[in-house]
């Protein structure tokens, strides 16, 4: 762990007079070393756009940024390259297929299935849609475990459902949904399927072979990689027949003011000049998680939850929110009659940071009946003396307000 520690620069700070104790990786995670080096290096010497250059470093600089691209295929064991979009974020990848796909499937009367635990990146891009085209959204609820019903969710199928959006993991709750159960339920009835990666991406082996699923989503900042990229997969039978959702340059193959054909996938949903230094980072960052193994980072992630749980589960007025079992490192809480911004800004003056308020899940706080929760999230730069660092700072909490 010390290896590990070492090569996230950021922690070497104190807050407040404290050692940093970092603990919001939901939200985003810290960077390696490797990740920001490999961006500063190709800025300093590979730098130059892409697709259109015939000079030396254009034509590097490509290659880079598609090696990147056949690096996420290996990920995420997509079958072809061409089948990774890259984009600036799990919210545009949802977004896109909602305007390029749900446009041109989704009609008045119209269902899209959601559930109770989304993110709201995958919930308004679909009500948008929705109130647009006069379709309907229907919601999934959860079992008191905090995972999703199935047999509601199957309950839920009509001959006008159209699309299905899930989580793949939730930023709350830290549920690790069926996802090729989901699929296969709604395959049965001729629906695909979205999945919102965000979460799982940074704790989980995905295959999205395997999973089923239509279209996988996820951001790179969440994953150990720079902020401001990020990548949807879609099968390709899908994406070849969508039309673009924004155009302009490397796009398109011929463009008259008659009329202008487009380019093949990935190019297609590409328009501009991409995030090339991030795409390198972001590949460095697939490098990196994977000399350490997918395996070990979520038995890293599910050991320190489990620690957390066991030592706060007699805390005085603690409350955890979702109870599945084989959760992500995500403990998202309540203290009795304790604000969770309080929380928050009390374990910040112990150099201890979370995230608190309605984690841009409002729905499945009214479904709690909280306003508002705390959530701890952990990274792979975490240990279970930041976990003791943690109580004691709720310690400090309960204290305040006793």
């Amino acid at each position: 762990m010390n290896d590990i520690r070492n090569q996230f620069p950021i922690l070497n700070q104190t807050i407040h007079g404290k050692p940093l104790v970092y603990l919001d990786s939901g939200a985003s995670s810290q960077k390696p070393l490797c990740v920001i080096e490999a961006m500063n290096h190709y800025y300093q010497n590979q730098h130059a756009n892409i697709h259109r250059g015939v000079y030396t470093l254009s034509q590097t600089a490509t290659e880079l940024f598609e090696s990147a691209r056949k690096r996420i295929q290996q990920f995420i064991h997509a079958k072809h390259a061409h089948e990774i979009i890259f984009v600036r974020g799990t919210t545009e990848a949802i977004n896109l297929v909602a305007q390029s796909y749900g446009r041109e499937h989704i009609q008045p009367g119209d269902e899209i299935i959601l559930t109770v635990m989304e993110h709201h990146s995958n919930i308004v891009p679909w009500q948008l849609l929705a109130a647009e085209k006069k379709a309907e959204i229907k919601v999934v609820p959860l079992t008191p475990l905090g995972e999703l019903d199935l047999d509601k969710y199957a309950a839920l199928f009509s001959n006008r459902t159209r699309m299905v959006a899930v989580a793949h993991a939730s930023n709350v709750l830290g549920t690790v949904n069926p996802i090729q159960k989901i699929t296969e339920i709604a395959h049965a009835h001729g629906v695909p399927v979205l999945v919102d990666g965000a979460q799982a991406i940074a704790h989980l082996p995905v295959d999205v072979q395997q999973l089923g699923c239509d279209f996988y989503a996820f951001s790179s900042h969440k994953m150990y990689g720079p902020t401001g990229i990020g990548v949807l997969y879609g099968k390709a039978d899908l994406l070849e027949k969508m039309s673009p959702w924004q155009g302009g340059g490397d796009m398109i193959e011929r463009v008259r003011f008659s009329g202008t054909t487009f380019a093949k996938c990935p190019a297609k949903f590409e328009a501009g000049t991409p995030a090339i230094a991030e795409a390198i980072g972001l590949a460095k960052a697939v490098e990196w998680l994977e000399k350490i193994g997918m395996a070990h980072v979520q038995s890293h992630g599910q050991d320190l939850l489990a620690y957390a749980i066991e030592c706060l589960n007699h805390f005085p007025g603690f409350s955890m929110l979702g109870n599945a079992p084989g959760k992500i490192g995500v403990l998202a809480f309540t203290l009795d009659n304790i604000h969770p911004h309080d929380i928050g800004t009390i374990l910040d003056h112990a150099g201890i940071a979370i995230r608190a308020g309605h984690h841009c899940a409002m729905p499945l706080m009214e479904y709690y009946n909280v306003p508002a929760c705390a959530r701890a999230s952990f990274g792979l730069y975490n240990t279970r003396e930041d976990v003791d660092a943690f109580v004691v700072g709720l310690e400090q909490v309960s204290e305040v307000f006793a």
